[in-house]
């Protein structure tokens, strides 16, 4: 279950320093002004292989590049095993937080979520309300949540 497992309420290290990294898979998208980037990883030491419990942290960080500020009210996602099995969450806010961004600001947290397969895609969107009261969706780009337990295939 997303947002009810691992979460990381304590400052942040950065996605600065994600950047930085080489091996890390970086997903990115811009909607109204607002960008969202996530940097998933795969916790090994979370995990249980023999038990089918395949678990990862999100790194999320919210920019508002636009010129007026914004909150985040609701989330929504969309998780979906090797299988296709899909399961959704929403809810209020993330991390037990509805962050208010002015221009130039970002808000930065970690969750994770658990899978029954050695990999899966999620997905979803931030409702968002603008300084007058306007509510829009903001999305959240699709990532692959991959292990070094999924099955290699060659073509």
């Amino acid at each position: 279950q997303a947002e009810d497992g691992i979460r990381d309420r304590s400052p942040s290290r950065g996605l600065g320093d994600v950047y930085k990294r080489q091996d890390i898979n970086l997903y990115s998208e811009t909607t109204k002004s607002i960008r969202i980037t996530v940097v998933p990883s795969f916790l090994d030491e979370h995990s249980s292989p023999d038990d089918s419990r395949y678990v990862w942290a999100y790194e999320v960080k919210i920019e508002n590049l636009g010129q007026e500020t914004v909150q985040l009210i609701n989330r929504h996602w969309s998780i979906t095993n090797s299988l296709g099995q899909t399961q959704t969450v929403r809810g209020p806010g993330v991390v037990g937080e509805q962050p208010v961004l002015k221009p130039g600001e970002y808000f930065e947290y970690t969750s994770g979520t658990p899978l029954n397969t050695p990999s899966g895609l999620m997905s979803g969107v931030y409702q968002m309300e603008s300084k007058n009261g306007a509510l829009f969706d903001v999305s959240i780009p699709v990532f692959s949540l991959d292990s070094p337990h999924q099955p290699m295939q060659v073509n």
